[in-house]
């Protein structure tokens, strides 16, 4: 186990070890990273869509349990995903000054190891599979393959955000079908939203590493947009709210219920106006979907609970 300690000079947005996970002990807090359970703005991002999918279907207060659910499998498959994609991607994570440090990358933790860690992540997953009605298990299986496939979309596509778009959204489709039974227009729409919001801040997240990106062959929407990064990142977040007003309007066709979608749209304005293309703000505006996902939430829930 190499338990280097990386000087304060080399540390980067994906080494840098905080709070619980940097008092571990080197193998545990390794296990950690991989999985990145010290950086919850993933989870957070991927529990969102199913969060919204339940309130906006009215599942909430009465299976306020599911929220419970989605979330403890948001980590656990969030974490399986991230050791999945440093498993294919160890070789060129080495080669990005961002993720060089990274367990994998690093050799702080070895590929059996790793390996191991996915099959128990997976099986947690598994655990909160089975809490789901049949219909909603078979949606959530269905995304297994696009799961699989992600890790290689930035070798052959300029759009990797788009795929990591429909599998960040599935979420969606999954809380829908257990409040609904079914996969009905609402909850498709609401996905299809989702879609947009993730390629939008995804793009955003990949501006950091555009020059490495660019230097490995490695490709992104960042790299495709360019200079219009900012109208990209701008058109994606308007696909996001046409298509989350279309959503809510199929819910409840009025002015005041759409007018709950205003605060977040507020927000992801705010992201793109004051978007700057360097340094540390890409990584702000990433992170601050977090609370763009709780406004979204507070919409549905209203609407939902009308």
């Amino acid at each position: 186990m190499n338990d280097t300690i990386v000087p304060d000079s080399e540390i980067v947005p994906d080494s840098e070890a905080r709070g619980i996970v940097a008092r571990l002990p080197p193998t545990l807090r390794g296990l950690a990273m991989l999985a990145r359970f010290d950086r919850p703005i993933g989870w957070w991002l991927l529990f969102w869509p199913g969060a919204w999918a339940i309130a906006l279907a009215g599942g909430v207060p009465s299976r306020w349990d599911m929220l419970l659910w989605f979330l403890l499998g948001s980590i656990a498959m969030r974490g399986a995903g991230c050791v999945y994609n440093d498993i294919i991607d160890r070789d060129l994570d080495r080669k990005v000054a961002r993720t060089a440090l990274r367990p994998l990358a690093s050799g702080a933790i070895s590929l059996k190891a790793a390996w191991v860690w996915l099959v128990a992540l997976s099986m947690i997953g598994l655990i909160v599979l089975l809490q789901l009605r049949f219909y909603a298990q078979i949606v959530a299986l269905a995304s297994l393959a696009l799961v699989a496939a992600y890790p290689f979309m930035k070798r052959i596509t300029w759009w990797p955000q788009a795929w990591l778009g429909l599998v960040f959204s599935w979420a969606a489709l999954v809380g829908w079908s257990q409040i609904a039974g079914a996969l009905t227009a609402p909850g498709l729409t609401l996905y299809a939203g989702c879609i947009f919001w993730v390629i939008g801040y995804d793009t955003i997240y990949a501006m950091q590493d555009r020059e490495d990106d660019s230097l490995i062959g490695v490709r992104s929407s960042a790299l495709r947009m360019g200079k219009r990064v900012r109208m990209g990142v701008s058109v994606f977040y308007a696909g996001a709210l046409l298509c989350w007003v279309a959503a809510i309007w199929q819910i409840r066709p009025q002015i005041l219920a759409v007018a709950t979608l205003l605060p977040i749209a507020t927000h992801l304005a705010w992201q793109t106006i004051t978007l700057k293309e360097d340094g540390a703000d890409p990584l702000v505006k990433f992170r601050s979907n977090r609370f763009a996902g709780l406004l979204m939430f507070l919409a549905c829930l209203v609407v939902g609970s009308a």
